[in-house]
């Protein structure tokens, strides 16, 4: 292998080792699925409930989820599709 082959290698391996967090903080794991927030294909309320089960607490469009150590705090959108996951 050539010294650029495993530069390149690398790089590809750290910018994964790094992106990952920041992609699992604007989600929320419920089982084998992974409910993220925004965009075109956002969840709605019906299919977040369906995925995740009864939220631990609701306030209005806000839903908190937590599972063990991990909270999860999921808000919606006027429209009932969710827009933030913290």
């Amino acid at each position: 292998m050539t010294n650029k082959f495993k530069l390149i290698i690398a790089s590809l391996f750290l910018s994964m080792v790094y992106l990952e967090p920041a992609s699992a903080i604007g989600s929320l794991r419920c089982g084998t699925h992974i409910i993220q927030a925004g965009g075109d294909f956002a969840p709605g309320q019906y299919e977040v409930l369906k995925r995740c089960g009864e939220p631990t607490s609701r306030s209005g469009r806000v839903w908190m989820y937590k599972k063990g150590s991990v909270s999860k705090v999921l808000t919606f959108g006027p429209n009932g599709t969710l827009q933030r996951v913290d």
